[in-house]
């Protein structure tokens, strides 16, 4: 069904011991108790969305992880009492800092283990959502996978193609992208050896401080002369821990997603007829749980450009 309202907002958490603990909010307009959440701001992203919300009920500055789950439902409009159909986007949220005052949204909070928090919520479609969330682990390492963005047509640049710059569109792309990742707090930027890669993720490394090191075996001609070793120095990357930013090539990123996901049995909805897709500026967010062997991938969300509502992975 096509959606009149738009919002987003998180399953917030905090580590607790060897658990986790998740924020349940009261809302005094509604006497509910519910996730935090609240209605999309024109020209912003669902994922600046859901960190602005969080931020404005519960006082807590949040770093995104993987895309939990989307619940649609009907509200009735404040005018003319006709019913409007409104979607809800869920990410993973840590709580990285602040403190909750109460507000004109929310005049409570409580942290909760999972378990309490579902007794205490009053919708069933935020339980369905909480359960969602508790399907996987709540802190796996988070890769961001971006192809570069766009850099005109090949045919067209007269000189060495490593050094083919980014196009107006794709500087644009990638301005979108310095508003869009940050959100999911990388920490440190990688990059296959293409000026436009680099160019694409250098303002996020300038702004974090740190330098764009560059990966050979990410790049096109670095990669297929034998996946396996750009597949083993994604997974080394991840294995790492934090959240590795890493912008690479159309040519390398279908076949090591689609790679990655055959092997750990992840079922990817946004491949359409077996198709991995990569759009120029477009995000993947990589989800890794630590397994016996290493880095095992748990959930894998699409953002094309210029970056929508993900298409979430089936984790």
């Amino acid at each position: 069904m096509s959606v009149d309202v738009r919002a987003a907002g998180a399953v917030l958490w905090r580590r607790a011991g060897a658990g986790v603990e998740v924020a349940v909010v009261h809302r005094p307009r509604y006497d509910d108790w519910s996730l935090p959440k609240g209605k999309v701001d024109p020209g912003e992203t669902i994922a600046a969305t859901a960190v602005r919300e969080i931020a404005e009920e519960t006082g807590f500055r949040a770093v995104l992880g993987r895309y939990v789950a989307q619940t649609r439902y009907e509200v009735p409009a404040k005018n003319n009492g006709r019913l409007l159909r409104k979607s809800v986007d869920y990410f993973s949220g840590e709580a990285v800092a602040g403190a909750f005052e109460p507000n004109e949204e929310v005049d409570e909070l409580r942290w909760l283990d999972p378990v309490a928090a579902e007794q205490l919520l009053t919708r069933p479609a935020d339980v369905r959502v909480l359960r969602e969330f508790c399907a996987l682990p709540p802190a796996p390492t988070t890769v961001l996978l971006v192809r570069h963005a766009k850099a005109g047509k090949r045919e067209d640049w007269t000189g060495d193609d490593d050094l083919r710059p980014l196009s107006e569109a794709g500087q644009r792309q990638a301005a979108a992208l310095r508003d869009l990742l940050p959100l999911f707090g990388p920490d440190r930027v990688f990059s296959a050896p293409r000026l436009r890669c680099v160019q694409t993720v250098g303002g996020i490394a300038d702004a974090l401080g740190v330098e764009v090191r560059h990966e050979p075996l990410l790049s096109e001609e670095g990669y297929w002369p034998d996946p396996l070793l750009g597949i083993r120095r994604l997974l080394a990357i991840a294995a790492d821990g934090g959240t590795p930013l890493i912008s690479s090539q159309g040519g390398v990123i279908p076949d090591l997603v689609s790679a990655l996901a055959d092997r750990d049995g992840l079922e990817l909805p946004a491949a359409r007829d077996g198709v991995v897709p990569s759009k120029k500026g477009s995000l993947w967010v990589l989800s890794f749980s630590q397994g016996d062997d290493g880095p095992v991938l748990v959930g894998a969300d699409y953002y094309p450009s210029p970056l929508p509502a993900p298409v979430p992975s089936a984790g």
